[in-house]
C-alpha cells in the first residue's frame, strides 16, 4: 500500500470517531454538546433520535454538530466514551476507605450510574447498535477498569493472577445481567421490584463468595476479612 493509499484508508477508518478541536473555547461547546447529548441519550436509544431532533431539542445548527463529530454515530461514540469516564471515576472513587469499604461504594456507584443513564448503561453493556466494534471495545475498557478497581479493593493491588481475573470478571457478568434486569423491572405501582440497597447487598454477598472461591484456587490472593 503506497503513502496515499495508507492514507485514505487512514480517513475512512476515522470518519466516525469523535474529533477534538484545538481552542479551549472550542473544547467547551464539544463539551457542552456531549452533556446536552447525554441527557438526550440517557433514555432514549440510538435509532429514536435523528439528527434533525437532535439539533432541534439542543437547540443548535445541525452543522455544529456535524462540524465537531462528523457524524451521528461520531457524536454518538463521544456520548458514550463521556458517560463510560464518568461510570468508571464513580466506581472508582473513595480510594481513601477501607477495603471492603470501598467495595461496597464501588458497587452503589455502579448502580447509581445504570440507575440514571439507563440508556447509555444499556448500549456499554449490550455493545451497541448491532455489532459495534468500538463500542465493544469501549465495554472492554470499562469491564477491566471494574476488575482492576474490585481487585484494588479486595487485594489492594491490581495485577492478579489470571484465574483471579477470570473470576472477578464472571462476576462482573453477572452484575451486568442483574443490573439490567433491576433497572427493568416495575412492579403494578411503578415503583421498582426491589430497592438499590437490596440489590447492591446481593451483589456484595456474590462477590464474596467469588472472592473465597479464588482463594481456594489461589491462595496469593487471599479474600479480605468480612
Amino acid at each position: 500500500m503506497n503513502n496515499s493509499q495508507q492514507r485514505g484508508s487512514d480517513r475512512s477508518t476515522d470518519a466516525d470517531r469523535p474529533q477534538a478541536r484545538g481552542t479551549d473555547r472550542s473544547v467547551a461547546r464539544r463539551a457542552e454538546l456531549i452533556a446536552i447529548g447525554r441527557k438526550l441519550f440517557a433514555d432514549t436509544s440510538y435509532d429514536a433520535l435523528s439528527m434533525d431532533d437532535i439539533a432541534r431539542q439542543a437547540r443548535v445548527a445541525k452543522g455544529l454538530i456535524y462540524y465537531y463529530f462528523k457524524s451521528k454515530r461520531g457524536y454518538y461514540l463521544a456520548i458514550i466514551e463521556d458517560s463510560v469516564a464518568d461510570l468508571v471515576q464513580r466506581a472508582a472513587g473513595d480510594t481513601e476507605l477501607p477495603p471492603v469499604e470501598r467495595v461496597h461504594r464501588t458497587i452503589e456507584g455502579y448502580l447509581r450510574y445504570a440507575e440514571h443513564h439507563q440508556a447509555a448503561y444499556r448500549t456499554i453493556v449490550s455493545g451497541g447498535v448491532g455489532f459495534d466494534a468500538e463500542v465493544h471495545a469501549i465495554r472492554d475498557g470499562v469491564r477491566e477498569a471494574m476488575v482492576g478497581t474490585i481487585a484494588d479493593g479486595a487485594y489492594g493491588r491490581r495485577a492478579i493472577p489470571a484465574l483471579a481475573r477470570t473470576a472477578l470478571l464472571g462476576w462482573l457478568c453477572s452484575v451486568e445481567g442483574i443490573t439490567l434486569d433491576w433497572i427493568g423491572r416495575r412492579d403494578g405501582a411503578g415503583e421498582r421490584e426491589l430497592p438499590r440497597d437490596t440489590v447492591r447487598e446481593l451483589l456484595v454477598r456474590t462477590l464474596r463468595e467469588t472472592l473465597n472461591v479464588i482463594e481456594e484456587f489461589e491462595p496469593a490472593c487471599p479474600a479480605p476479612p468480612p
